[in-house]
């Protein structure tokens, strides 16, 4: 069974004239790792909108495990670009969010689950900092243990990493395989990037037209675990090149 499936969707901007994701299918498998990349405006967060639900799709079906997720409640975690830590709030009060939204846990529950999901993330010692304490790269991390918070198997992480630094950023890329290989919950990843596609993904999902009628599955030639020498192999510098000319053609189209 998989982890999503569209089936047929489509979705168009109130005042557009025309779709912009017309009659997309496609489907992902639980545990996997893909990025999907296109050019900018071409409708790859609109995806993920319609999948948490931010957007209702003009038609056609989305499913989570199967079901459709108009019948499910707290299915997937989503991640956009800003880390979206409220300022007013410490890093543990900020983690404790997704618990409060789902309820049921005391007080003691949600101290445990925060103080374990920020040790899991290299964050000991934060529960208590205010977010403006902490570096670009920490709190990204403390928004992602937020996002593991929600329980979900499905995550979809909307450029977590485009505002970071160089370095900060191949350092959380190196830190996110560690975290999918450990949890194995199911990722989808939109980057402009396209080395970060490659490295992260055990498939790239490709737009190669808007509207957007399908996703090009373009398998990577690496096994994991993954160094980053695996994208100095020549069968991955070409695939880097090949994906390039597909944003490029997209672009001049």
């Amino acid at each position: 069974m998989s982890q999503l499936e569209f089936d047929r969707v489509s979705y168009q901007y109130p005042g557009e004239d025309s779709d912009i994701i017309d009659g997309l299918s496609f489907s992902v498998e639980p545990g996997s790792f893909h990025c999907i990349i296109g050019v900018s405006g071409c409708g790859k967060s609109t995806i993920f909108r319609m999948t948490n639900g931010l957007l209702q799709p003009k038609s056609g079906v989305i499913r989570v495990g199967g079901r459709p997720i108009g019948e499910q409640k707290h299915y997937c975690g989503y991640m956009p670009q800003k880390d979206l830590l409220f300022p007013w709030r410490t890093v543990g009060e900020n983690l404790a969010l997704p618990l409060e939204i789902i309820g049921g846990y005391s007080r003691a529950q949600q101290r445990e689950l925060i103080d374990d999901a920020l040790a899991d993330v290299g964050l000991e010692g934060c529960r208590d900092k205010r977010p403006e304490e902490l570096s670009g790269g920490m709190r990204q991390r403390a928004a992602f243990a937020r996002t593991m918070l929600t329980g979900c198997d499905l995550l979809l992480l909307d450029e977590p990493f485009s505002a970071l630094d160089f370095l900060t950023r191949i350092s959380m890329q190196e830190w996110l395989l560690g975290q999918w290989e450990k949890h194995k919950k199911t990722i989808l990843f939109i980057t402009h990037d396209v080395e970060e596609a490659i490295f992260l993904s055990g498939s790239v999902l490709a737009v190669t037209e808007t509207p957007i009628r399908a996703l090009a599955e373009v398998p990577v030639p690496a096994a994991y675990p993954r160094t980053r020498e695996c994208l100095a192999r020549p069968d991955m510098v070409a695939l880097r090149e090949d994906l390039i000319g597909v944003l490029r053609r997209q672009v001049r189209s």
